[in-house]
């Protein structure tokens, strides 16, 4: 018995599947947001974490700079890789999004609270680079007329430290360890500044710039060059929007 509201459909061709429209937020919509957005992203900036790296490592030059400058034997450039490393360590746990899946669902783009996160860590890490310089100036001994080494190849490196820190931790919030993207990229950056320290093919080229100005200037570019590069797969990355997962549950509903 069949009920006259219900159509007869047997027999009948089964209807097209009609592919899945992927929603478009309206610009001006997420626009308007960012105001009040913007206070979310400062308070939930992890200020600690990241104060604390610049902190432990400008600490301990403070103390080499002074030590250097009784022992007359003032500090190089060396010094400062030592201690910038916390400050890039940390910087991979500052992209750490929490619930990124559930924003999928809200009018603002995913991708603008790491974005806002990077931008609000951009001038700390900044300060604790010119600290850290200032402390290698004064660990000259008093009245010496000697100058520190040219300071741009070293925040070049610094800078491709930075960005290929972030862009290792961008990549790893995109996979299913999103929770241990910090635990994952720091070890991983360490590593890659290992390796480009130690090697001799690189560690000459890229860590210990020789004096000539030419080979400076090349080394400087090379590590912008590097850090543009990283900043690129950090865009990519920060853009990605999850649907490999919705392709392996549509083959797994589909099997």
């Amino acid at each position: 018995m069949r009920s006259a509201n219900i159509p007869h459909t047997e027999g009948a061709p089964p209807p097209p599947s009609l592919p899945i429209q992927r929603t478009r937020r309206p610009r001006m919509s997420w626009l308007r947001t960012l105001p009040l957005l913007a206070r979310h992203i400062a308070r939930s900036m992890p200020w600690v974490t990241l104060v604390s790296g610049c902190l432990v490592g400008t600490a301990v030059l403070a103390l080499m700079a002074q030590n250097a400058r009784n022992s007359q034997v003032p500090l190089d450039h060396s010094a400062v890789h030592i201690a910038f490393l916390p400050a890039v360590a940390v910087l991979a746990f500052v992209l750490n999004a929490p619930f990124r899946p559930l924003t999928q669902a809200t009018p603002v783009p995913a991708w603008v609270t790491p974005a806002g996160y990077l931008l609000l860590a951009t001038p700390v890490l900044a300060a604790a680079c010119w600290v850290q310089l200032r402390l290698v100036d004064y660990s000259l001994p008093a009245g010496s007329v000697a100058h520190a080494p040219a300071v741009y190849p070293l925040i070049a490196l610094l800078t491709g430290w930075c960005a290929v820190t972030v862009a290792i931790a961008a990549c790893a919030q995109r996979s299913r360890y999103a929770n241990l993207g910090g635990a994952i990229a720091a070890p991983i950056s360490f590593a890659a500044i290992t390796l480009s320290w130690f090697l001799p093919a690189t560690g000459k080229w890229l860590n210990e710039p020789p004096e000539p100005p030419a080979t400076m200037h090349g080394v400087t570019i090379t590590w912008y060059a590097i850090a543009a590069a990283a900043l690129v797969v950090t865009y990519v990355a920060m853009r990605d929007q999850w649907y490999r997962y919705a392709r392996v549950l549509r083959r797994s509903h589909s099997g």
